[in-house]
């Protein structure tokens, strides 16, 4: 599979699917391969008015294998329309999580909603059962098996929408600023949790979008966009503390 490298414009702000790549494809991800990847990707859109707008420019990522990485940068920095716009190449199987749980949690007790994805797979009801435990496990939420989900906290959920994701064994999560809607304390549960269930799976790869500097310290590896270009990437700890002397700057940026 070849990587993209046009200019894409588009007249539709609704973004196409991400491109998956398969182990088994000779371009695809394998060991020592990334599992998600871009290079030289720049992406426009054209207003009902007539007008170019330039959301990326020549933007170039490469997400190692079993790693933890987050995709950092303020708002309106082209970070989500990055992760979504369909031109990132990124191994299969893999799943998207939301900003609001709302809209990815959507059966009535916790074990249906994480068994839910289960039904397009042929396998049998003690693998289903098997993988939902060992989902809610890894996000410490196997106690609210049998619980209404209208009962759980805004972390809760989104704790439930990750298990769902890993019950379908995807070596890939793709994660959209999951803690927007979430006071502290969930903010805390669910970085916890999916930082503790990729300690459980090795060869699972996840990207986190954030603007919050405070996540950066659970990441392996972290990318920092400004302006729709990719201005830095690398280990999580010198991406902080490139930002952090220009803090005030950066502050500003996500609160306007």
């Amino acid at each position: 599979m070849m990587i993209p490298t046009a200019v894409i414009r588009s007249s539709a702000l609704q973004l196409p699917l991400l491109h998956s790549l398969s182990a088994t494809n000779n371009g695809g991800a394998t060991a020592g391969n990334p599992a998600i990847e871009c290079r030289n990707l720049s992406y426009s859109i054209t207003t009902r008015h007539g007008k170019v707008l330039r959301i990326l420019n020549d933007c170039s990522l490469s997400i190692p294998s079993g790693q933890f990485w987050m995709l950092l940068g303020p708002n309106g920095c082209g970070k989500s329309t990055l992760l979504k716009v369909g031109f990132l190449r990124v191994e299969k199987p893999r799943s998207f999580v939301f900003q609001n749980p709302d809209h990815q949690v959507v059966m009535p007790t916790v074990e249906a909603d994480v068994a839910f994805g289960l039904g397009k797979f042929s396998i049998s009801r003690d693998e289903i059962t098997a993988r939902v435990a060992k989902a809610l496990d890894a996000v410490g939420m196997y106690e609210y098996l049998q619980r209404p989900v209208q009962t759980l906290s805004g972390g809760q959920k989104q704790r439930v929408a990750v298990a769902g994701a890993l019950a379908e064994a995807c070596k890939v999560l793709l994660l959209d600023e999951l803690t927007t809607f979430l006071d502290e304390n969930d903010q805390l549960g669910v970085i916890e949790a999916v930082k503790s269930s990729l300690a459980t799976s090795q060869d699972t790869t996840a990207l986190w979008v954030t603007h919050r500097l405070e996540e950066l310290e659970y990441a392996d590896g972290a990318v920092y966009m400004e302006d729709g270009r990719v201005v830095l990437d690398g280990d999580a700890s010198s991406v902080l503390d490139f930002v952090e002397t220009r803090q005030a700057s950066y502050i500003k940026q996500i609160n306007s």
